[in-house]
């Protein structure tokens, strides 16, 4: 096994660990803002970062290992498989919105932020076979873009630092 992929599994062993805490202290705090299903989703930070800077695969598996741990530590199936359904559409989302050229790592932040929420509708509408959820587009539309902006915020201040962490560089 040669260095760099070496390297590589470990930088996603650390980021999936990274991801799993911030999670986990997420759903600690205590942010009702009134509307069901709505939460920062700041690990998704850690997700960016590994998009840009590793591939979609290290990125998805970050993604799979964070939802599968906190799914079974701290939540339900329930929530394993919304959680799920909402990370793979926004995962193909972000890789496709990130190659558009002149869009930044904010808008595939909200392109991801938007796509997740619509996911988890879309399997809420199957699991509760109706189709009146759709009504509630809207708001989680306006939850992604805000929480969106918040997440890629975040991610375009820490991914230089972890850049140069990942190339060996000084900080």
């Amino acid at each position: 096994m040669t260095d760099s992929r070496i390297n590589k599994i470990a930088y996603t062993g650390l980021l999936s660990a990274f991801a799993i805490i911030i999670s986990y202290v997420e759903m600690l705090l205590p942010l009702d803002i009134g509307i069901p299903g709505v939460k920062p989703g700041l690990a998704n930070f850690v997700i960016l970062i590994a998009l840009y800077e590793f591939s979609i695969k290290e990125a998805f598996t970050i993604n799979f290992i964070r939802i599968l741990i906190n799914g079974i530590l701290f939540t339900n199936m329930f929530s394993v498989i919304f959680s799920l359904s909402g990370a793979f559409i926004s995962m193909i989302t972000m890789f496709l919105v990130k190659k558009i050229k002149g869009i930044s790592i904010i808008g595939v932040s909200i392109s991801g932020g938007v796509s997740h929420n619509i996911g988890q509708l879309l399997i809420a509408s199957v699991i509760v076979d109706t189709y009146s959820v759709v009504y509630y587009i809207p708001v989680l539309i306006l939850s992604g873009i805000i929480t969106g902006i918040l997440v890629g915020v975040l991610a375009l201040k820490v991914k230089p630092v972890v850049h140069k962490i990942i190339k060996g560089d000084k900080l």
